[in-house]
């Protein structure tokens, strides 16, 4: 029995009994508004945490994360529309995500610091100008898929697909690859200094980070009926994935996931508040985040944690008081 509530403490079952709630929250609800809003978190979580590993895991500031979430949406959509099996169209996708993020990492991850921040964000914008240039059209589901349009089958994807990069994030935090890419983040000449590969550490994370983002797109283009195929692409993804991981807590397992909840919720909840006033809500939204940033360095996970740190301090004093009481009662 004390064996079981060592394991079972509150924090080690939050995550089954969250992920419980989700599974089981389409069987409870047809509200429409509320599974989108959740669909909407799924992607935007997902794609945070892909970036969070090369971004968090190896401290590699890619500003074209965007052009790897585009490529997954672009190659499901074509090869679905094309009629082949939704689920082959969406892995092949994240393949090849996967294998541009090869193709470019081999020369771009030689750069340092901004230099590969601005070369990545280069390459993302060069790709979306291209894509937006040979395909303009929009696309959009056929009568067919329109008439099966499930919204709860796109709920059920996108929660998957940020499960399973959820679950390689913690893989990650706990295997030889995964501190190897921390080491890299916290010194690189330390790294190799102790016989860490520098390059392939860099170019697994990166390769690892645009497969997961590649799947994230490939879940848009089957939640979205028609859209133009350049809007995946878009840096506003990369940028939204950068700031939902800053402010949840870069680095972190579970701040990409806050981060996204609040991004989407505070978001919607500004968009609502100031719809009679054309823009505005998008330089509010951004006074928000700075302030966010700038009062929460370490994000939402590290208050969270200094929270629970006060209050076990508070509980600990507080026991300790009573502890104290007692002993001079008995003493007289």
């Amino acid at each position: 029995m004390s064996d079981w509530r060592r394991w079972a403490t509150p924090s080690r079952l939050a995550a089954p009994v969250l992920l419980l709630a989700l599974l089981i929250m389409p069987l409870l609800t047809d509200d429409d508004n509320t599974l989108t809003t959740a669909v909407l978190i799924f992607i935007i979580a997902a794609l945070a945490s892909s970036w969070n590993i090369v971004g968090g895991f190896t401290g590699q500031i890619s500003l074209g994360h965007a052009a790897f979430f585009g490529i997954g949406a672009l190659v499901t959509r074509l090869l679905w529309m094309q009629e082949t099996p939704f689920f082959l169209s969406f892995v092949v996708g994240g393949v090849a995500a996967t294998i541009a993020a090869l193709i470019l990492g081999f020369p771009g991850l030689r750069l340092q610091g901004i230099y590969f921040a601005i070369g990545s964000l280069a390459l993302a914008e060069a790709v979306r100008i291209t894509v937006g240039s040979v395909l303009p059209r929009v696309t959009a589901l056929p009568a067919e898929l329109l008439r099966s349009y499930n919204l709860a089958s796109r709920y059920y994807l996108s929660l998957g697909v940020l499960v399973l990069t959820v679950l390689v994030s913690a893989y990650l935090t706990r295997s030889k690859l995964g501190l190897g890419m921390m080491t890299v983040r916290e010194d690189e000449d330390a790294a190799r200094a102790i016989g860490v590969d520098v390059f392939r550490h860099k170019l697994a994370a990166f390769s690892l980070s645009a497969g997961l983002a590649g799947l994230a797109g490939g879940s848009f283009a089957f939640f979205h009926v028609s859209y133009y195929p350049s809007l995946p692409f878009n840096p506003e993804w990369t940028f939204d994935a950068l700031i939902v991981t800053f402010v949840g807590g870069i680095g972190t397992l579970a701040g990409p996931l806050a981060g996204a909840v609040f991004f989407v919720l505070a978001q919607d909840f500004v968009q609502e508040v100031l719809s009679g006033f054309a823009g505005i809500h998008l330089l509010v939204f951004g006074v928000l985040f700075l302030l966010v940033v700038l009062l929460l360095p370490g994000g939402l996970m590290e208050a969270w944690e200094k929270l629970r740190e006060r209050r076990r301090i508070t509980a600990e004093s507080a026991e300790g008081a009573e502890r104290s009481a007692a002993d001079m009662e008995r003493g007289y």
